[in-house]
């Protein structure tokens, strides 16, 4: 929904083609005429109940943009927006710390091909939903000032409320078509960010699967609700 997040494969300016494409949740025809939210717009859900029963749950979102950027230094690169939204229905404040490398990230059966993951600090929430990536405003300024720093985030969640936040990924993988899928989730007071690239054909099978340490929280005794 975080680490997230990510895709740092770039392309130098000169080359003419571009033979990846990140799969987007609808077309900007689709999404303007797009008023609702349910859970069919969910990539993953999960729910962790404390000592009390309480929830916290973590919603990740599908990816949309796949736009280019061009850098300073004249490189190409393809960008995905996803999301993710954190409920607090304990009766505790939750702190949540992401911090995320600078590290470009290698796809092991795709040598040469990084990924990268950038957080903004904008505060993402369902009502920017229709909007292209999201509503993300000034990305490229952001880009700009952030594509070769580490990423973090600080927030509090008071309980009973929610917050929800933005994930970049840079890529360009060329020669292949994939399905790019991330998710924030939950072990101990560890939070992970989940990166995915599956084949683009009806069996989705998995061309790469990693996951990223990416930060904590200060909520303790949470099981995880299957």
């Amino acid at each position: 929904m975080v680490t997230t997040g990510l895709f740092c494969c770039k392309q130098s300016s000169k080359s003419t083609s571009d033979t990846i494409g990140t799969e987007t949740l609808d077309s900007v025809k689709d999404i303007k005429n797009k008023k609702t939210f349910n859970d069919k717009d969910l990539y993953t859900k999960y729910e962790y109940i404390d000592p009390d029963g309480k929830s916290l749950i973590i919603q990740n979102g599908f990816p949309r943009g796949g736009v280019k950027y061009t850098d300073a230094s004249g490189d190409d690169y393809n960008y995905a927006v996803f999301w993710t939204q954190i409920t607090n229905e304990t009766d505790s404040p939750l702190e949540l710390q992401m911090n995320v490398p600078v590290d470009s990230y290698e796809v092991p059966s795709l040598p040469g091909k990084y990924y990268k993951v950038l957080i903004p600090p904008d505060t993402m929430t369902l009502e920017k939903f229709p909007l292209f990536t999201y509503g993300l405003k000034n990305l490229e300024s952001f880009l700009d000032k952030s594509i070769h720093k580490s990423a973090s985030l600080n927030r509090t969640i008071n309980q009973k409320e929610s917050s929800g936040f933005y994930a970049v990924m840079l890529c360009l993988v060329e020669g292949v078509h994939g399905t790019l899928r991330t998710g924030l989730s939950l072990k101990g007071q560890n939070l992970f960010y989940r990166i995915k690239l599956l084949e683009s054909n009806n069996t989705f099978r998995e061309i790469y699967d990693k996951e990223i340490l990416c930060g904590s929280i200060n909520l303790k005794n949470l099981k995880f609700r299957k």
